[in-house]
């Protein structure tokens, strides 16, 4: 096990992640993993509006294959995916969602 799968693990245990559930486009088994969940309220228009970026992230080689467009479900609330990215050394990703 990676030290990033460690530290998923170990905050997992305690409590910190939420439950990702994603059932690939392509009809493969669903996938269920903990993942790290925010959705900071961020500022626009000098104050006017609020805008919440929903992000996850998790090691790389949990939810292989999650691509723009696919959706994740994480507490009963559905989200698609609009971007990932690998994360410092490829051992994490992140994703941005929009919520549906």
């Amino acid at each position: 096990m990676s030290l990033i799968e460690t530290l998923y693990e170990a905050a997992a245990n305690a409590g910190l992640l939420q439950v990702c559930v994603w059932h690939p486009s392509d009809g493969s088994a669903a996938q269920i993993h903990p993942v790290g969940f925010s959705c900071p309220d961020e500022s626009l228009l000098d104050g006017l509006t609020v805008s919440t970026d929903y992000v996850i992230t998790y090691p790389t080689s949990r939810l292989v294959g999650l691509a723009p467009s696919e959706v994740v479900e994480i507490d009963s609330v559905s989200y698609q995916v609009r971007e990932v990215r690998t994360v410092g050394d490829g051992s994490e990703r992140r994703a941005t969602l929009t919520r549906l």
